[in-house]
Order: C-alpha cells, then sequence, then structure tokens
C-alpha cells in the first residue's frame, strides 16, 4: 500500500516505521516546511493518508484527501466542533474518513471498561466520578480526545452526570476532568470512583507511540474498499 503522511512529526515518524516494516510504501510527507506539497494531484498518488496534525489545519487536510479521492485515517483532536462540516465534505466526495481519539487496542478496550463500570455505578450515588489525563507537554488540546471519549461516555450512562469541564469549579452534575500536562508523558488516564468508605479506579498508562502508531497503520490497511465513516470498533468489531 501506498501511504501520505500529513504530520511528519514524532508520530508522524513512527507510523512511517511500523508502515516500512509492514511492506507499506511511504510516498508523501508533509510537515510545516512543504506544505504547498498537500494537493489533490499528489494525494491521488497514494492508497490512503495518515493525517496527525493539529486542529487550526485539520478540516482542511480531510478537505483535499476527499477531493483527491483517497481514504484519510486521523488521530487530530480538538476539531470535533467542526465534525459535521467534516462528515458533509466526506459525502459530497463519496469519501472514506477514519477517525478515532486514540488508536491504540488497549485505549479502546479501556473505553469498553469505561462503560461497563459506568454501569454498574449508575445506581450508586453515593460514589463521585472523576476523571484524570496525564499527557507530554507539546500536546495542545486540554482535554485529550481520548478524556473526552471517556467523559462522553460517562455523561451517556450515569444518572449524575450531564456534562463535564476542565474548570476548577464544576457546577453540579458536571464531571471534573483533571488535564496536566508535563515531560514526555505519552499518555496517562485515569477514571476514579469515591465514596465515604473506599474508592475504585481504573486507569490506562501508555508506554509509548507504538501502540498509537500501529493502529492507525491497521486502520489504513482496514479503509481500503470502504466508504463512509469508520472507526475503531468497526476495525476491532467491539
Amino acid at each position: 500500500m501506498k501511504i501520505a503522511l500529513i504530520g511528519y512529526g514524532k508520530m508522524g515518524k513512527t507510523i512511517e516505521r511500523i508502515a516500512l516494516n509492514r511492506g507499506h510504501e511511504v510516498i508523501l510527507k508533509i510537515d510545516l516546511d512543504n506544505q504547498n506539497e498537500l494537493t489533490a494531484g499528489n494525494l491521488e498518488k497514494a492508497d490512503a493518508a495518515i493525517e496527525f496534525t493539529i486542529p487550526a489545519s485539520a478540516f482542511n487536510n480531510y478537505r483535499v484527501c476527499f477531493q483527491a479521492g483517497i481514504p484519510v485515517v486521523s488521530g487530530t483532536t480538538g476539531w470535533l466542533s467542526r465534525k459535521e462540516e467534516v462528515l458533509d465534505e466526506m459525502n459530497q466526495y463519496n469519501g472514506t474518513f477514519f477517525y478515532a481519539s486514540n488508536f491504540s487496542l488497549g485505549v479502546n478496550l479501556f473505553f469498553a471498561l469505561n462503560k461497563k463500570l459506568a454501569g454498574l455505578m449508575a445506581n450508586r450515588p453515593e460514589y463521585e466520578v472523576t476523571m484524570e489525563e496525564v499527557h507530554h507537554i507539546q500536546k495542545l488540546d486540554a482535554p485529550s480526545g481520548t478524556a473526552i471519549t471517556l467523559a462522553e461516555d460517562l455523561t451517556d450512562i450515569l444518572p449524575g452526570i450531564k456534562s463535564w469541564t476542565i474548570e476548577e469549579t464544576q457546577s453540579p452534575g458536571q464531571l471534573k476532568i483533571n488535564a496536566i500536562r508535563e515531560g514526555q508523558v505519552p499518555g496517562i488516564h485515569r477514571v476514579r470512583y469515591e465514596s465515604a468508605v473506599d474508592h475504585i479506579i481504573i486507569e490506562h498508562s501508555a508506554k509509548s507511540r507504538e501502540g498509537f502508531a500501529l493502529g492507525a497503520v491497521l486502520a489504513a490497511e482496514f479503509c481500503l474498499g470502504k466508504k463512509g465513516l469508520l472507526c475503531m470498533k468497526d476495525l476491532l468489531n467491539l
């Protein structure tokens, strides 16, 4: 498979290494110094694009991929306020868009565990739920896309939680997410239930970028021959 990498930072380089190890070819690498090469003409030479950039540039990156007629796999977070626009563009070009807030197999199992535990706690008002996520200082968005996914699942299941916030003071019915940026932490996510007599914690801690990068390459492979919006549930059959 011929892959275009949009975003060639630490994650992009890890994705490239894994893609090459799996027998693929990286034919285009877009970074800050060659953004002018991100054209539909250049992308048409690829079978799929993998995009890890920043929220401000993500929408245009998706649009060019749709115009080129190639699937785009994206792990960029922080752009979801424009989700409907992205889907409109995808549908206009009959495109393929694979999005995940986190491509790690372990994290997606953690999502399922989070929902299962929330179901068990739905009738336990004596437990107060909070969340914490820790990432490296280069991560620009807060909370992380993974934390938002976890939080929105909790708001769907727990009757006492209506929304989430990263502010120090939350309103009644709000889930507090503590977003920490320090060092070179690949990613830690914790969900904590606290009562007067005990607490329950579930946690996922990434050891490196390898798991995220492998998931992105697997997603690109999965996209071939498919149309529409895809996610990790489709890939992993969860």
